[in-house]
């Protein structure tokens, strides 16, 4: 049990559930809406699209419909177990570490001083968010292209496992992340 300075009790466990699982029904609930982002954000530079086996997405209109049309409903969470993995402990960490990390700074009243309590709590909640990204960063870069494999053909990964795997044997392995 962890007695943040607040001097209420904090289960680590419960707060990194809590975290963890708050950040994966979100995740879920927003995954349309960010296949189809990262589709448009990334067309540029997707080699099926570049050599015109398929064509260009137009907008946010036209790739909804296109998804739908070529790969069904279900692909608009394509990646989504990726980005749940890698929220998961992002969020987890986030929620469970800031109150860790903001017991080794000095402690200030929010009423008396809050100026210093401000940034005692931005700078834990940074070095939380930072410390996760660090961690999770692999994963997202995995999300980001499993989400991008456009078309209704042969997808360029199986899954989560053969996409880090290609790219740990590529010609920069983890490097290129």
């Amino acid at each position: 049990v962890f007695v943040p300075t607040m001097g209420k009790e904090s289960n680590f466990l419960v707060d990194f559930a809590a975290g963890g699982i708050s950040g994966a029904i979100a995740k879920t609930c927003t995954a349309p809406i960010e296949r189809v982002k990262l589709i448009i954000q990334t067309q540029d530079a997707n080699p099926r699209i570049m050599s015109g086996e398929v064509p260009r997405y137009t907008g946010i209109g036209n790739c909804f419909a296109r998804v739908y049309q070529e790969q069904g409903l279900r692909a608009f969470w394509a990646g989504n177990g990726v980005n749940i993995i890698r929220y998961f402990p992002t969020q987890a960490f986030n929620f469970a570490f800031k109150d860790t990390i903001k017991g080794l700074f000095p402690k200030y009243n929010a009423k008396d001083d809050f100026g210093k309590f401000f940034a005692v709590n931005v700078a834990s909640g940074g070095l939380a968010g930072a410390g996760s990204l660090c961690i999770v960063y692999p994963l997202d870069y995995a999300r980001t292209r499993l989400a991008s494999d456009v078309g209704s053909g042969k997808k360029q990964f199986k899954g989560l496992t053969d996409c880090l795997v290609k790219t740990a044997k590529g010609p920069k392995g983890f490097f290129s992340l």
